[in-house]
């Protein structure tokens, strides 16, 4: 979900520090900090598109105000901004003035529809914030879904039974290089948590180095997503090594399916290389929505992502 970790807001003013935190479900197991991802609601003036998708027309408005589009709250209508990061696109909600999100997740299902709704990976709630917070977070996968992923990732988790996978530990307490059975074939993975579960895998035995853009991700993705090794499900990410500094990737993402990029699967994908043997610290990765930079410093033990968010358009929903 490279968005999710992408965008910092700068909504109309209750604060102006830019710090975030991320609201329960969300686990705060690691802190990862993002250099360039910072894309402020504040700089976008002029949005060229209002979508009504009460009757799916587009116009182009006259000249909007940020803050005083977003603070608008019209009783049945919904105001977002449509964010993409590499094409993992995401419709984000000023939630702020409430600790329950506005949409329910079965209305966040229709929102994310290709055909019938808005259409998204999942829906993004700037919520009230907390402990001195400007705001917390809380998102909605395109299946209604609730995910763990948060926007400080900072060291990533390896202990087998708290990624979690019920593969059995096979290098100090993390399950590296391990076999897994989908489907009749024998793959190797390495399970890393980034907040989030991932399932990271190079080949299997009838084929050590993959092409991935040979895969049919629809078909094998759902297979290791519902897998009873990983009883919270996971996010599955197949890698193709170029060199050690580079690496391409295809992602199924739990309870999204198959996405244009995911932040966290791309630190997944740089840790388990690393602990594979395969690639040094510092890489860039390809994702189908393009290039992240990815970095595993081991100073601090921290992973360090690098990668852009675009605002795509803003838009009004009855709901």
């Amino acid at each position: 979900m490279a968005i999710a970790a992408a965008i910092s807001l700068s909504l109309p003013p209750q604060t102006r520090r830019s710090s975030a935190s991320i609201a329960a479900p969300f686990r705060s197991t690691s802190s990862l900090h993002f250099d360039s991802l910072r894309s402020n609601f504040s700089s976008l003036k002029n949005p060229n598109l209002r979508v009504s998708a009460s009757s799916m027309s587009i116009g182009t408005p006259e000249k909007i105000s940020t803050t005083s589009f977003l603070d608008r709250r019209e009783s049945g209508f919904l105001h977002f901004v449509k964010y993409h990061g590499l094409g993992n696109d995401f419709i984000l909600v000023d939630n702020r003035d409430s600790t329950e999100p506005r949409v329910t997740p079965e209305q966040a299902v229709k929102l994310c529809d290709r055909n019938f709704g808005i259409g998204a990976d999942g829906v993004i709630f700037a919520m009230p914030g907390v402990n001195g917070t400007d705001y917390t977070m809380r998102i909605f996968n395109s299946d209604g879904s609730e995910p763990e992923v948060k926007v400080d990732m900072g060291e990533p988790i390896l202990k087998a039974s708290d990624v979690p996978t019920k593969l059995p530990a096979n290098k100090d307490q993390a399950a590296v290089k391990a076999d897994i059975n989908v489907d009749g074939v024998t793959w190797n993975v390495t399970c890393v948590s980034m907040g989030n579960p991932h399932c990271v895998t190079f080949g299997n035995r009838q084929s050590q180095n993959l092409t991935v853009d040979e895969l049919n991700l629809a078909a094998i993705g759902p297979k290791f997503e519902h897998h009873e090794m990983f009883p919270a499900r996971t996010n599955t990410e197949f890698v193709e090594v170029f060199s050690h500094e580079h690496l391409k990737m295809r992602v199924w993402e739990r309870g999204a399916g198959a996405t244009l990029a995911c932040g966290t699967g791309a630190c997944a994908v740089v840790v388990a290389a690393v602990l594979e043997g395969r690639a040094g610290r510092s890489c860039t990765v390809d994702l189908p929505g393009g290039p992240l930079d990815i970095e595993w410093k081991e100073e601090d033990n921290h992973v360090y992502m690098t990668g852009p968010a675009e605002v795509v358009f803003y838009g009004s929903v009855a709901v």
